[in-house]
């Protein structure tokens, strides 16, 4: 069984105490650090891998919205706050939960299943042979699955990804080079440092383009070797 290694960040000592008696009745996850304020965990990211934080929002020196901001791939976060003003910011940011003190066990272990089914979902591709046919991301402050073969091509728009599908759009905050990680490198090629596509959507190439239905797709100088050796197999 693979053990969760979790921190805790948070300046009230009370909500601190409340979080470490509730994981104690979870044995999947592992308590590793409990921080009061967010600078000191910056330091202890720095050069320790970690799987899940707890993270309070109003905290002196660094508040938990900001501190999110700093980090360039976070683990999953949940937020544990006493106000709700920060909710549709912190969704924004991808976080697995928002949960609002007091926090009840019952409220508390809807979180940790959800961080759980989102974990098990996005580590997962490939597992043992077996191919995952789809992953989640947060939008609208809702988590969206998408199926790999629904894919068309990956847009980047500077803190956004637009995921092109078969029959809609979703936009999401989260980095080209974080959802690369999760893609077949022989189903999908990126194109360009703003572009990734199906192999199999692609309708018609050129050097210097791609063309997907009545989209048409720049090849990147950097990329342009790498490209058309993947397509001219």
């Amino acid at each position: 069984m693979k053990i969760t290694k979790c921190i805790i960040i948070e300046d009230e000592p009370l909500a601190q105490d409340i979080i470490e008696t509730y994981l104690s009745e979870i044995k999947k996850i592992e308590l590793i650090a409990k921080f009061n304020n967010a600078l000191s965990a910056i330091e202890y990211l720095q050069n320790n891998k970690i799987d899940l934080i707890f993270l309070d929002i109003k905290m002196p020196k660094v508040n938990g919205i900001a501190f999110i901001k700093t980090l360039k791939n976070p683990p999953k976060i949940i937020i544990t706050s006493a106000y709700r003003d920060y909710a549709i910011e912190g969704f924004d940011l991808n976080v697995v939960d928002y949960m609002l003190k007091p926090i009840s066990f019952e409220r508390f272990l809807l979180g940790i299943n959800r961080f759980f089914e989102l974990h098990n979902e996005q580590n997962s591709y490939p597992n043992e042979g077996t191919e995952q046919k789809y992953f989640y991301v947060n939008s609208n402050r809702k988590n969206i699955k998408i199926n790999f073969d629904d894919i068309l091509f990956i847009e980047c728009m500077k803190d956004y990804l637009l995921i092109r599908l078969k029959n809609r759009k979703v936009i999401t905050k989260m980095t080209i080079s974080n959802i690369e990680k999760q893609l077949n490198k022989v189903e999908f090629i990126r194109i360009h440092r703003s572009f990734i596509v199906a192999k199999q959507k692609i309708d018609a190439f050129t050097s210097t383009t791609i063309e997907i239905g009545k989209h048409e797709l720049p090849i990147g100088r950097n990329y342009k070797e790498t490209v058309l050796s993947k397509l001219l197999v």
